[in-house]
């Protein structure tokens, strides 16, 4: 015997939830296709929605897309730059290696992010380039009263160095491994302790290298 045909209409989502499904599914879609090849079609098929509700929301796909790089960039502005002003973690590496490991979890929470990013990129939106300066401004601030605690006035040399590092993760954070990757640990204590020598090296046998920097 057949179960009997629910009664009445799908619940109609609230323009809220439409909106915010609308951008994840745009996001999802921009990353694995490219800002041009994705739809409103297929992203209305992602997200769950008609087509004239993406329009009605959005107008065009290009107001789409800026919306989606606006969101993302402060998605990830706000969860990577949090552990740089983390007052709990004063010692240089337990601070290091937090904000190694928030750059790591926060990839793999939201693999479309920086796709997204550098197809805007692309596009002519310096997205991912405002993000690592914004960034980098409050990681140089956070790093400057570390440095300080050991009486060392960095000068511009934290900044550099912050540019670098960051860099680095954003690069380790992406890479392609032939087999099996390695633990995502392995690579946070690699920088982590990267980081922590050469800032002990440039204080107690390059410090000329901090004064040429600032």
């Amino acid at each position: 015997m057949s179960s009997p045909a629910p009664r009445g209409r799908p619940r109609k989502l609230p323009v809220g939830e439409q909106r915010a499904r609308v951008i994840d599914a745009a996001a999802r879609m921009v990353a694995q296709h490219g800002a041009q090849a994705a739809t409103i079609e297929q992203i209305a098929r992602e997200a769950g929605v008609s087509r004239q509700a993406v329009y009605a929301q959005f107008g065009d796909r290009g107001v789409l897309f800026a919306q989606v790089v606006a969101d993302i960039e402060e998605r990830a502005f706000a969860a990577i730059g949090a552990p740089a002003v983390d007052p709990s973690q004063p010692d240089l590496r337990a601070w290091a290696r937090a904000n190694y490991a928030n750059m790591f979890a926060f990839v793999a929470d939201h693999p479309e992010a920086f796709p997204v990013l550098r197809e805007a990129e692309r596009a002519g939106d310096p997205a991912l380039t405002r993000l690592r300066e914004r960034l980098a401004h409050v990681y140089t601030e956070a790093s400057r009263q570390r440095w300080a605690v050991h009486g060392v006035e960095p000068g511009r040399a934290d900044k550099a160095l912050v540019t670098l590092y960051f860099a680095m993760t954003e690069a380790l954070v992406q890479i392609t491994w032939e087999g099996e990757p390695p633990a995502p640990d392995a690579l946070i204590d690699l920088l982590t302790e990267f980081t922590v020598g050469g800032v002990a090296r440039l204080q107690s046998q390059a410090s000329e290298v901090i004064a040429r920097l600032r």
